[in-house]
């Protein structure tokens, strides 16, 4: 066989070998079918429910709800009472002492003294983005700062830590640009989890395929982080003293997005399980995009994961997060006008 020939063959191979590593790594072959043992409820008034996060001791569910697109008004961070049989959302952020919120990933953490400070990512329609930090009551956000660096490049979801240390996700390392979606066409690991100490920031870990969902386990020493087209939760050793992170492990999850804790301590992860169609649903919001919610246990360290939940796009579409208080369970999406609450017999 001739050089030039081999060089072709062993070209269209890398070419094959490449697109069909896409595909995979896309859900293109997941099979849906659609679960749950349990009762749905839809509950409107939202637009886009991209995180959500629950007060465990008051059943209170905070929800990030906002539109990303250009021009587009204020979102909001709403309430639901899950005590309450019929919940309804009470927004919360009608005063507030700038004009330009747009919420993406929210963290509830509470001081030593009790208080409770909501972090919240806020996209500003100039492109930057800021940490704003709220103290939450049963029924009031007051805030406190607003936090800016030039390391915050393209934050997707936050984990407060103290009273203003926190660690969010980069989803990438650069401002959109048309270079940027080319890279990620290519795969080409891009996202990072960045680390604010109270008074500087610092990246504590990179090479993530669309960093995105972060939370850490009840003891602080874990840091889960969601690597969404990486079709993974990586798993961190904390230093809670200086906030350095130690790659542990890696958890298969595919379309993971944000990450929520229960109770126990088990993980509970909004997740895409196919890609493809979720970035068709982002175009066109008509086009459906399966939803799915898993748990992670762990037994004796290993981890184990269940789908609690999965439908084929049909109540909502693109769901990014499932937070779980007692036996109910909130998932919400990123550009549905709806949050699903689900529920089951303990």
């Amino acid at each position: 066989m001739k050089l030039w020939l081999k060089i072709t063959l062993g070209v269209v191979i890398l070419i094959i070998a490449f697109v069909l590593k896409i595909v995979w790594n896309s859900g293109f072959f997941t099979k849906i079918e659609p679960h749950f043992a349990g009762k749905v409820t839809e509950i409107m008034g939202f637009s886009g429910a991209e995180d959500i996060t629950i007060d465990k001791a008051t059943g209170l569910a905070l929800i990030s709800s906002s539109t990303f697109t250009e021009n587009a008004p204020n979102g909001g961070i709403y309430v639901l009472n899950l005590k309450e049989d019929e919940p309804k959302p009470v927004k919360l952020t009608q005063n507030l002492p700038f004009n330009d919120f747009h919420p993406h990933g929210i963290s509830l953490y509470q001081t030593p003294d009790g208080a409770k400070l909501l972090f919240v990512v806020n996209h500003h329609r100039n492109l930057n983005t800021s940490i704003e930090i709220f103290q939450f009551t049963d029924s009031t956000l007051i805030h406190k700062e607003t936090i800016t660096h030039e390391l915050f490049i393209s934050p997707n979801d936050i984990v407060g830590v103290g009273e203003r240390q926190f660690y969010l996700t980069n989803d990438h390392d650069e401002k959109k640009s048309s270079w940027r979606s080319k890279k990620d066409l290519l795969q080409i690991p891009m996202g990072n989890v960045c680390y604010f100490d109270g008074s500087k920031a610092s990246i504590k870990a990179d090479g993530f395929l669309y960093a995105n969902g972060i939370n850490i386990s009840q003891d602080g020493k874990k840091l889960f982080v969601a690597a969404t087209t990486g079709k993974k939760i990586k798993v961190f050793e904390r230093d809670i003293a200086s906030g350095s992170l130690k790659e542990n492990s890696e958890i298969a999850v595919n379309g993971a997005d944000n990450i929520e804790l229960d109770e126990s301590g088990d993980l509970w992860v909004g997740c895409h399980p196919k890609l493809l169609a979720f970035l068709a649903h982002s175009k066109d919001h008509s086009k459906l995009s399966p939803s799915e919610v898993v748990k992670i246990s762990f037994e004796n360290e290993k981890p184990m994961v269940e789908s609690i939940y999965l439908n084929d796009g049909n109540p909502l579409s693109g769901s990014s997060v499932g937070a779980v208080w007692r036996n109910k369970m909130l998932i919400g999406s990123v550009f549905g006008d709806k949050v699903l609450l689900c529920s089951w017999r303990k």
